[in-house]
């Protein structure tokens, strides 16, 4: 099966209205910007994503958000999104907040076919208890909110039962692919890219580099091709930083 396609918007032509999306990257690092580019012309809305944190103002997942085309997020960090934070506090946006661990976790099995695991991350908290705010009314009343997790005790310890992800889709972003889907991540770009890529029922990934099948060295394959259904290939585009510092210039000693 052909899995390189001309452009971002042939690869992902098909993301329809509603559809649920696991989306790589860490901050700004690793994002997959071109295919979110390509959804945001596309116009697909009522987004339901997947991802450790939804971009920032204007770029990333930021850009879907900003234009009211998500309705819901399943994340671990609001960030410095402002946007973010102004559409969940208004009830305009639904957000399931859950540990990081437990998120990495929750992707890792769906793309291994387990249907839930238990935990020890949330005991004793709100996640166990039930009650966190996923969705506002307009009023600041809580519209709906955490179910409670079942509970299991382990060798004397409490453990809460989490169900795993699966999305229609999922977006990536890759250093290295050969024609046959196999992924290579530089660096931080291996975040939440590899969960991602493992959890989505159709996988496409945009790489900067794309090589023929061989060309790999199997030993630093990070994400195997039968996971990843489309590539297209993006070249190197625009790398943001996302907070830039710097150390006080020293006095040159005179």
């Amino acid at each position: 099966m052909e899995k390189v396609f001309e452009s971002a918007a042939e690869a992902v032509a098909d993301l329809a209205d509603g559809a649920s999306i696991a989306v790589g990257g860490f901050g700004l690092c690793g994002v997959p910007s071109q295919l979110i580019a390509a959804i945001r012309v596309g116009g697909a809305t009522d987004l339901r994503v997947v991802s450790n944190n939804c971009g920032v103002d204007n770029w990333g997942l930021g850009v879907l958000l900003s234009d009211g085309r998500i309705s819901r997020v399943t994340s671990s960090y609001v960030g410095e999104n402002k946007e973010f934070a102004r559409q969940y506090l208004a009830g305009e946006l639904e957000v399931e907040l859950i540990p990081q661990g437990t998120l990495a976790e929750r992707l890792r099995a769906g793309g291994c076919g387990i249907p839930a695991f238990y935990t020890p991350a949330g005991t004793g908290t709100l996640v166990e208890e039930g009650g966190l705010p996923w969705r506002y009314r307009v009023d600041g009343s809580v519209a709906i909110s955490s179910p409670p997790r079942e509970v299991r005790e382990f060798n004397g310890r409490r453990y809460l039962l989490e169900e795993s992800i699966r999305t229609d889709f999922a977006l990536v972003r890759a250093t290295k692919a050969d024609r046959a889907g196999n992924l290579v991540f530089h660096a931080a770009t291996r975040n939440f890219n590899p969960l991602c890529a493992m959890a989505g029922r159709i996988t496409v990934a945009e790489v900067e580099q794309l090589v023929e099948p061989g060309e790999l060295d199997p030993d630093h394959i990070h994400v195997p091709g039968v996971f990843v259904q489309r590539i297209v290939d993006v070249g190197v585009t625009d790398k943001r930083i996302e907070r830039a510092t710097v150390r006080p210039r020293q006095a040159e000693p005179g």
